[in-house]
């Protein structure tokens, strides 16, 4: 019950937070559009973050593990591969200058085919859709997770240097290690909270995604400002762009996340590993750290689609 009621909080978080972001990027910004685009990428975080966690277990219950990550990972993929769908359909709506729900078969097509960004969001709706398949035919093995989180990969890149910052081969790569970083690390974390179950767990768990974030905190931050100097001809459109004010929340964000992480590595981690604290201790740290995330990565979201 918990899990689920963090569920529908991450879904109220991303309306509030592509509302602030809206309000920011004012007249520049596209709430709709933010908002499928921050459930898209959400959702496609926690598919690869849920196809990812087995492996920071043990070998003895690395399958244990595998299995319970299975239906939500079938959830988290089939969201995304919804996710997506409203994307595309979106994007054809405000291609064509009419309301989505006047945007007739045709009109998607030709948006999904001929754009840019209309491509960059058939890759996801592709590998959301194949992912969607291994988790509910193929068995639950090692194999098939490293399957999901390869396509899961493929396609969170590809739909980003198809889609933003694709006129730059540089912002396109920049811009596609930082995605598949905060990728890496946000949705394992939310892997973490769906998954792990008692205080043992955790003690075997966390120390490997704490390695496992540090070497994702290092590829966010070199991508990101590699893309952020591509993006910005000068520093005055920090201020002065609904874009640069975007990027300037998701910069504080990123600052306050990395102070809580190294916090968390210096006092939570070797609590757990040494058995000192409750999982619902665990899960509480878990569930706060996750809500900044979600703040970021939707505002991540809203710089996609702000002109």
């Amino acid at each position: 019950m918990t899990r689920r009621r963090a569920v529908v909080g991450g879904v109220i978080v991303v309306l509030g937070a592509s509302l602030a972001a809206w309000a920011v990027a004012y007249p520049q910004g596209a709430f709709t559009a933010t908002v499928v685009r921050a459930l898209a990428d959400c959702c496609a975080a926690a598919t690869l973050g849920l196809a990812v966690v087995p492996m920071l277990d043990t070998d003895r219950y690395r399958d244990d593990l595998a299995q319970r990550a299975a239906r939500p990972l079938a959830w988290a993929a089939g969201s995304w591969l919804l996710a997506e769908l409203c994307r595309v359909a979106v994007g054809a709506a405000g291609a064509a200058a009419v309301p989505v729900w006047r945007v007739g078969l045709g009109t998607t097509a030709d948006f999904a085919t001929v754009t840019s960004a209309g491509r960059s969001s058939l890759f996801g709706t592709v590998a959301a859709a194949l992912v969607l398949g291994v988790a509910l035919v193929a068995a639950r093995t090692p194999s098939a997770a490293v399957a999901a989180a390869g396509i899961t990969a493929v396609g969170l890149v590809a739909r980003t240097v198809g889609g933003h910052m694709s006129a730059s081969a540089v912002g396109a790569v920049a811009i596609g290690l930082h995605v598949l970083a905060a990728a890496v690390w946000c949705g394992t974390l939310a892997a973490l909270v769906l998954t792990v179950g008692h205080r043992g767990q955790w003690a075997r768990v966390l120390p490997r995604f704490s390695d496992l974030s540090l070497v994702c905190v290092i590829a966010l931050l070199i991508g990101g400002f590699i893309g952020a100097l591509v993006a910005m001809s000068s520093l005055a459109q920090v201020f002065a762009t609904g874009y640069g004010r975007v990027l300037l929340i998701k910069i504080v964000l990123t600052v306050v996340l990395l102070v809580l992480a190294r916090r968390n590595r210096g006092r939570w981690l070797p609590a757990a590993k040494s058995h000192r604290v409750t999982a619902e201790t665990s899960l509480s740290r878990s569930l706060t750290e996750l809500a900044i995330m979600v703040v970021a990565l939707t505002m991540a979201g809203a710089l996609s689609v702000t002109g």
